[in-house]
Formats: structure tokens, sequence, C-alpha cells
């Protein structure tokens, strides 16, 4: 709200306006097309409010709320067949579904009326070498329209796959390159599956637990053939093992300690000739 004092300082400039346009009719054209412009001004600000209202959203989950759990229960009971577990972890809701699930839920959420998750941010791997399902993939969405984000889960095999979403979602296609690309997961349904980090040829998958530090080649560049090689790697080193509980521990058996023998004093009459 505006003070008193500020509402008769506009109605003051309301009024010089109005005189000034008065003035006007006796100039000419391009002085009083000038001398309009404090009236136009005048008109404008007698149409902005002296109140705010506040704009309104569609309500969603905000963060630090228990609404996302009421959501996410609202996501299971729209899907009992396809959503196997939800859970929230830092204020992020997660689905776990089954691969041959993957494009039912992924459908949901796109196109419901309270999703709209109309944008894919990312699409990883995960790697845990212990399971039978080695790989975990997942799904990063976006909801421009309600402002909110949710995480899918599936899982995969090395000889199983997944359902590609890029026909759903077109910007999922590098994503899904790169999954495959770095873990070895494939894609039922992607148009063009091939690497996109590695070079032609590369054999294996870098971000793979079971995957060397140093790799199986190493590429330089050959002078004399003019172009990059790779070739077999060769260790000038062997690893160090650094798997010590203390940076100053002793590694191997060591030389027994030896007490220092100080040398007795020679005479005081006995000098050096």
């Amino acid at each position: 709200m505006f003070s008193t004092a500020a509402h008769l300082r506009s109605l003051s400039r309301v009024a010089v306006a109005a005189a000034g346009a008065s003035k006007a009719a006796a100039l000419s054209p391009q002085t009083a097309a000038w001398a309009l412009v404090p009236v136009a001004a005048a008109r404008f600000a007698g149409l902005t409010s002296t109140t705010t209202t506040p704009r309104s959203y569609a309500s969603m989950p905000t963060e630090s709320s228990p609404e996302l759990h009421k959501y996410g229960q609202y996501l299971l009971s729209c899907l009992p067949k396809f959503i196997q577990q939800i859970s929230v972890y830092k204020d992020e809701l997660t689905l776990y579904v089954a691969p041959n699930a993957v494009l039912p839920v992924m459908t949901f959420l796109r196109d419901h009326t309270n999703a709209q998750f109309k944008q894919v941010q990312d699409v990883c791997g995960v790697d845990y070498p212990t399971k039978d399902h080695r790989f975990e993939v997942v799904y990063h969405l976006l909801s421009l329209r309600f402002n909110s984000r949710i995480r899918v889960k599936t899982y995969a095999a090395e000889n199983t796959a997944v359902p590609s979403i890029t026909p759903m979602f077109p910007g999922a296609n590098w994503h899904e390159r790169e999954a495959y690309d770095m873990y070895g997961i494939f894609f039922t349904g992607h148009p063009d599956l091939r690497r996109i980090l590695t070079d032609y040829g590369f054999e294996g998958h870098p971000l793979r637990k079971d995957f060397p530090l140093t790799g199986y080649v190493e590429v330089r560049y050959d002078d004399e053939k003019k172009r990059v090689v790779a070739e077999p790697l060769e260790m000038a080193q062997s690893f160090r093992n650094f798997d010590y509980s203390s940076a100053w521990e002793q590694v191997g058996q060591g030389k027994p300690d030896v007490p220092l023998v100080e040398a007795a004093p020679s005479p005081a009459g006995d000098k050096k000739q």
C-alpha cells in the first residue's frame, strides 16, 4: 500500500500532466506529442493497482514436505501393477519399477494431469557387481508445469535389456548411448545405440567396477605413421599397495632397531699429534 504522501504526490503529477495536455492544443504537432507523454504516463499509472495479488500456481508437493509421501502413495495407487516400491530421501521421490514397466510408468508420468513430467534431465547407470542384476538404470524427470522432480529406477543384467524411452523423450537419446558406452547396458528400441564417448574399436566399458583403472591399451601419436595409434599397455612400475591403517605404518619386516653406542670420551691428556 502507498502512503498518504505518496498518494498526494501522484495526484499532483496527474494534475500537472492534465494542464500540459490543455496547453498542447495550441502547440505544433511535434511539440504536442512530447507534451502528451506525461499524460500517457499518468493514465498508465492510474491503471496499476496499489495492491499486489499473489500469482496462483498449481498445488504440488514442496521440498521438506510430507506431501511427497502422499504423492508417492497416489502414484502407487494409480499404477499398482507397475510400481514396486517408493521412497523419499532428502526431499526426492523415487519410484522402483521392473524393466517391463518402464514405458507404462513413463507414459503416465508424462501425460497424466497431476504429473506432466515432460522433460528428461538425465539417464545414468550404476554398477553393483555382487547383485544378480548388477546394473541399475536411473531416470531423472522434471515437470516444468509443477516445478517438481522425480526419479525412476529399474534394473538390468549383463544379458538383459531395458526398453528405450527415446521414442517418448527424444532428449534421452545421448543419455542412453552414454549408459551403453560406459556400462554396456542395452536399450531395446533405441534408434542409434552406439558408443558416444570412447574411441572407435574400444573394447570394454570403462565405468564397470571390474574394468582396470589403466585400461587395456595406451594411445600415443606415432610420428612415423603421422597418426594416433593404440598399443598394448606397458606398466613401467607396478601398482603400489596403499591399503594401510596408518600412513606411517612400516612395510615389510625392516631392520631391527640397534641402540646407538656412544664412543667413550678420550683421556684429557691424550691429544692427536
